[in-house]
């Protein structure tokens, strides 16, 4: 690596950290001012806890989120002093092209996309549990349930299904239960109860009166009884479908979750998908972020870094609303997740390649 690689690395790196590290202690106190009386409604809540469990990961997490904005405002700022102190003219001049001048950007943009890959897919989701569960129990009793699932079927395997026409996830409790089994499309076997209720300390379901119905080739056999448990192959955290499950999930782990829920007919997964697929996405736009920035920064303008921070500034903003866009619009039924999470890297893809097709042509 030449001195000049080094002289731009160095400086595009310490550029993008020394940014995070004037955003991440802003979102901190404003996190703090919000949350305050919510710390000293406990007694038992420690200093330590707090820092330890809540603001450690909250840290971790906004960190790795505020990154691609560090990215562009830091890469705009960096490579716009540079071409006020003519740095960019003289290197222009020694015969090194545009294309050879982002170069040592680009290892820099490997360096931190492979960082939050990383982070994306396995870090950030442990301390997103820690951290949500931490809200739990002392900032939002309510966060991660939700009042009652409506009308939820579950295919547990090939020939086993499970109805539950109403559960309450923060109550373990449920109404209108049914397990069926079949043979072929044939009923075998069928299990009914007017309530189903989650034992947290066996781990099993139990109906507190139920009714059976075995199937035979010339007679049906039909029971009844109180207080049977049955072990099935799910429990209510299954039943959450909000989107604090998916961050919360190492990617091999939310993966996994995905297959066992399409096994077992879960009809809407793509706010899963869609989580699955920015994880990667969002590591991979600091490369597309990057040629913006460089393209737009690296040749002196009338207003100096003032104009190219504002108009990078204006880029990010339109990048960020076309990323929430697409999680929303990716999330909803029959939408192709995959392309609306890959939707604002494709996007401003073309911006970056027109602006750099531009500043080399000019260069």
């Amino acid at each position: 690596m030449k001195i000049l690689d080094k002289y731009i690395l160095f400086r595009y790196l310490k550029s993008v950290f020394f940014t995070l590290f004037i955003l991440i202690p802003i979102a901190v106190v404003i996190d703090v001012s919000e949350k305050v009386d919510k710390f000293l409604r406990h007694d038992d809540l420690t200093l330590i806890e707090i820092l330890r469990d809540y603001y450690l990961n909250f840290i971790v997490y906004y960190g790795n989120t505020f990154l691609p904005l560090a990215t562009f405002i830091a890469c705009i700022m960096f490579t716009s002093k540079l071409a006020n102190n003519t740095e960019v003219i003289a290197i222009s001049s020694a015969n090194i092209s545009f294309t050879r001048f982002l170069r040592p950007y680009f290892i820099g943009a490997t360096i931190l996309a492979s960082v939050a890959l990383a982070m994306n897919h396995f870090v950030v989701p442990k301390g997103n549990e820690i951290r949500h569960r931490f809200e739990k129990s002392y900032i939002n009793k309510n966060l991660g349930g939700r009042g009652a699932v409506k009308n939820f079927n579950l295919q547990l395997n090939d020939s086993a299904k499970v109805f539950i026409k109403s559960f309450n996830v923060s109550g373990n409790r449920g109404f209108n239960f049914s397990y069926s089994e079949f043979n072929d499309t044939k009923i075998k076997y069928k299990l009914v109860s007017n309530n189903i209720v989650w034992d947290t300390e066996k781990l099993v379901f139990k109906l507190p009166d139920y009714t059976e119905r075995f199937v035979f080739a010339n007679k049906d056999s039909l029971s009844s009884g109180v207080d049977k448990e049955i072990d099935l192959d799910f429990t209510p955290e299954d039943l959450k479908t909000s989107g604090y499950k998916s961050m919360n999930l190492t990617s091999d782990k939310l993966i996994e979750f995905i297959e066992k829920s399409e096994k077992r007919g879960v009809k809407n997964l793509n706010s899963y998908y869609v989580e699955l697929y920015q994880r990667t996405s969002l590591p991979i736009s600091a490369y597309v972020l990057t040629l913006i920035a460089v393209s737009l920064a690296s040749r002196k303008k009338r207003g100096g870094v003032g104009i190219n921070l504002a108009i990078g500034v204006g880029l990010m903003f339109i990048y960020v609303f076309f990323m929430k866009v697409a999680k929303v619009l990716g999330s909803a039924p029959d939408s192709n997740a995959l392309f609306m999470a890959w939707l604002p890297n494709f996007i401003f893809g073309i911006i970056a390649v027109y602006l750099y097709i531009k500043e080399k042509k000019q260069g």
